[in-house]
């Protein structure tokens, strides 16, 4: 990738990731920040509330895809706003939000004045540049993970690939489409986590989570993937990985809760130089587990403790009624703690899994976002199981105890025809799971307020014609609006 800006001058921005970064926040050491002004920037309300036991969530919106920003008055928020990033400006006083648009297969760059109002907004990557789905994302730091990039992954199938951006670059650069890194492997991707610095001791490690649901062809199903390089930051020559039980069993069902398994990453040799399809079969050839539909992963925070994660299988089922044989149908969420001695081999868990309540429980989890002591569990409902029984939640799963318990949910207002009128423009909002959510990202330390995460919505169903063709690339039709809210009072 192009670097115009230096690498020092990004190592002193202070910045947050996707994945949640979770640094305590010492009150004498990290003062609360006086110019931050959290309030209701975008004109829309918030299309969350808290649920019971959480009516101290303070929750206010900072912006929607019919906000017009002052610097930038033709400048739209596309849809879809998924995975993203938040770091200081090393330009001015204020900060730069980096997000994925997922349909329209871009990345938006958001400037914020100190009191962290939305100002100007423009693209780096359009609908030409991007070329595949963009879902969730991650900021590595040089702070955090010893080398700086907007890892973005593709999710248009088993040839997508991750693009590396640098979040300062110029929005001339958008339809650049030499910024992927074919060493992290081809495959239908949702994310690209590289673990913290602590623990990675000079190399690289990249967790990479493949969406792909199991059909005759694609076999191997889901993957949770890991690209390890020697060279800190280095993308380009490191070996690729696939995750595998010890005694060959690749069947996802097979693990229950209660249980650990031991596991270990598989090299799929030459991976930079295959295919997607090759790839697949590497996979199966070396007995990896087949996931249904691997999408997001996160590591726990706190010193030392970024070998310990999590990942989502999503679920999935031909009918929405019965499940596909081996593989999970209504979700399931599984800790991996790596062995500090070899971080090709750990031990796998099943913490959290909706199938054994069917509808009551999780409903396809998507995004997490992992904290020191919780894991917050995103839904993603719009497959629209008939046996659902409510909308997209947020789950709060406290990891010392492993209870959880729904946290966070979407504001459908079914009853309200003047709702309805403004969001509902495609029909849909009566489906439990209309919306859904995309990242949910800590930002107390970089904007000084303690105990402050922000949180990206997918509002499917509101659709207006002044939000097609947002990055201008003229490759994408989609009207769908998004938005991202700001909450206060997270438990971290």
């Amino acid at each position: 990738m192009k670097i115009y800006k230096t690498i020092g001058a990004l190592f002193l921005a202070a910045t947050i990731f996707q994945n949640c970064n979770d640094e305590t926040a010492d009150p004498e050491e990290n003062p609360v920040n006086p110019n931050i002004k959290i309030e209701n920037f975008s004109k829309e309300p918030a299309f969350v509330f808290g649920m019971p036991g959480f009516e101290n969530l303070n929750i206010n919106t900072l912006i929607s895809s019919s906000d017009i920003l002052a610097g930038s008055p033709n400048f739209v928020f596309a849809g879809q706003p998924d995975g993203m990033g938040i770091m200081k400006d090393p330009n001015s006083e204020g900060y730069l939000m980096i997000t994925n648009h997922e349909i329209t297969k871009s990345v938006s760059r958001v400037y914020l004045d100190k009191t962290f109002k939305p100002v100007k907004g423009e693209y780096i990557l359009n609908g030409i540049g991007g070329m595949t789905r963009l879902c969730s994302a991650t900021l590595a730091t040089t702070a955090e993970h010893g080398f700086s990039a907007f890892l973005t992954a593709g999710e248009s199938g088993q040839e997508s690939m991750v693009h590396a951006l640098n979040p300062l670059a110029s929005a001339a650069q958008a339809s650049d489409q030499t910024r992927i890194k074919p060493a992290l492997g081809k495959a239908s991707m949702e994310n690209a986590v590289p673990l913290p610095k602590d623990v990675s001791n000079g190399k690289t490690y990249i967790l990479i989570g493949e969406d792909q649901s199991y059909s005759t062809s694609h076999q191997s199903a889901g993957q949770l993937i890991m690209y390890v390089s020697d060279a800190q930051g280095d993308l380009d020559n490191g070996k690729l990985y696939a995750l595998k039980r010890t005694n060959n069993n690749t069947t996802e069902t097979d693990m229950t809760k209660g249980s650990q398994y031991d596991v270990q990453f598989v090299e799929i040799p030459n991976a930079k130089n295959l295919t997607g399809a090759q790839i697949n079969q590497k996979n199966m050839d070396n007995n990896a587990i087949r996931f249904s539909r691997v999408e997001d992963v996160d590591y726990r925070k706190g010193a030392g403790k970024g070998r310990e994660i999590y990942f989502t299988a999503t679920g999935e089922s031909s009918d929405g009624i019965n499940p596909k044989a081996g593989l999970t149908m209504w979700g399931r969420v599984y800790k991996l703690v790596l062995d500090q001695n070899n971080m090709l081999a750990g031990k796998l868990e099943l913490v959290a899994e909706g199938d054994s309540s069917p509808g009551n429980n999780l409903i396809n989890p998507d995004n997490l976002c992992v904290t020191e002591n919780y894991v917050y569990i995103q839904e993603d409902g719009d497959s629209y199981y008939p046996a659902a029984q409510h909308d997209s939640y947020i789950w709060q799963l406290n990891i010392s105890s492993k209870q959880y318990k729904p946290w966070l949910n979407m504001k459908h207002n079914r009853n309200n025809a003047a709702w309805q009128t403004a969001y509902n423009q495609s029909g849909q909002l009566a489906k439990f799971g209309s919306w859904e959510y995309g990242a949910m990202v800590d930002i107390s330390n970089i904007i000084g307020l303690p105990d402050t995460f922000a949180v990206n919505i997918h509002s499917h169903t509101w659709q207006k014609s002044g939000f097609a063709n947002a990055d201008g690339a003229g490759v994408n039709t989609n009207e769908e609006g998004g938005q991202i809210v700001i909450i206060r009072n997270v438990q971290k």
